[in-house]
Protein backbone atom coordinates (compact mmCIF):
# COMPACT_ATOMS: atom_id res chain seq x y z
CA UNK A 1 0.00 0.00 0.00
CA UNK A 2 1.43 3.77 -0.48
CA UNK A 3 1.97 6.19 1.35
CA UNK A 4 -0.83 8.30 -0.49
CA UNK A 5 -3.20 5.18 0.22
CA UNK A 6 -2.51 5.34 3.95
CA UNK A 7 -3.30 8.50 4.37
CA UNK A 8 -6.43 8.73 2.34
CA UNK A 9 -7.41 5.49 4.76
CA UNK A 10 -6.54 7.36 8.05
CA UNK A 11 -8.80 10.35 6.65
CA UNK A 12 -11.36 8.03 5.90
CA UNK A 13 -11.07 6.50 9.39
CA UNK A 14 -10.91 9.70 11.30
CA UNK A 15 -13.77 11.04 9.59
CA UNK A 16 -15.88 7.57 9.56
CA UNK A 17 -16.13 8.21 5.91
CA UNK A 18 -16.61 4.88 3.09
CA UNK A 19 -13.71 2.84 2.38
CA UNK A 20 -14.39 4.30 -1.25
CA UNK A 21 -15.44 7.78 -0.61
CA UNK A 22 -12.93 10.31 -1.84
CA UNK A 23 -10.67 12.53 0.19
CA UNK A 24 -8.49 14.39 -2.15
CA UNK A 25 -10.01 17.57 -2.46
CA UNK A 26 -11.64 17.51 1.39
CA UNK A 27 -11.33 21.03 3.17
CA UNK A 28 -11.63 21.66 7.35
CA UNK A 29 -14.22 24.37 6.71
CA UNK A 30 -16.01 22.70 3.65
CA UNK A 31 -16.62 19.29 5.01
CA UNK A 32 -19.36 19.36 8.24
CA UNK A 33 -18.17 15.69 9.27
CA UNK A 34 -14.77 17.51 10.30
CA UNK A 35 -15.27 19.09 13.20
CA UNK A 36 -12.87 20.02 15.92
CA UNK A 37 -12.95 16.84 17.84
CA UNK A 38 -12.87 15.17 14.14
CA UNK A 39 -9.89 16.90 13.98
CA UNK A 40 -7.99 15.83 16.94
CA UNK A 41 -8.86 12.14 15.94
CA UNK A 42 -7.57 12.71 12.24
CA UNK A 43 -4.17 14.16 13.90
CA UNK A 44 -4.12 11.03 16.19
CA UNK A 45 -4.51 8.45 13.62
CA UNK A 46 -2.19 10.01 11.04
CA UNK A 47 0.11 9.84 14.30
CA UNK A 48 -0.10 6.35 14.86
CA UNK A 49 -0.37 5.61 10.94
CA UNK A 50 2.86 7.05 10.03
CA UNK A 51 4.75 6.87 13.86
CA UNK A 52 5.19 10.66 13.76
CA UNK A 53 4.46 13.24 16.25
CA UNK A 54 2.75 16.53 14.45
CA UNK A 55 3.72 19.73 16.65
CA UNK A 56 1.01 21.66 17.68
CA UNK A 57 1.40 24.34 14.67
CA UNK A 58 0.98 21.65 12.13
CA UNK A 59 -2.04 20.62 13.74
CA UNK A 60 -3.51 23.74 13.28
CA UNK A 61 -2.67 24.17 9.58
CA UNK A 62 -3.69 20.73 8.59
CA UNK A 63 -6.74 22.30 7.32
CA UNK A 64 -6.96 19.57 3.84
CA UNK A 65 -5.83 16.38 2.31
CA UNK A 66 -3.33 18.36 0.65
CA UNK A 67 -1.86 20.59 3.53
CA UNK A 68 -1.68 16.83 5.28
CA UNK A 69 0.25 15.46 2.62
CA UNK A 70 2.35 18.57 2.91
CA UNK A 71 2.65 18.63 6.78
CA UNK A 72 3.49 14.57 6.49
CA UNK A 73 6.47 15.43 4.10
CA UNK A 74 7.94 17.53 6.63
CA UNK A 75 8.15 14.60 8.91
CA UNK A 76 9.85 12.57 6.51
CA UNK A 77 6.85 10.85 5.17
CA UNK A 78 6.62 11.13 1.03
CA UNK A 79 3.16 11.25 0.40
CA UNK A 80 2.67 11.12 -3.43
Amino acid sequence: MTELQRLRDAFRTALDLPADAPVDDLRYQDFEKWDSLAHMSLVATIEDEFSVMIDTDDVINMSSFAEAMRILGKYGVDVK
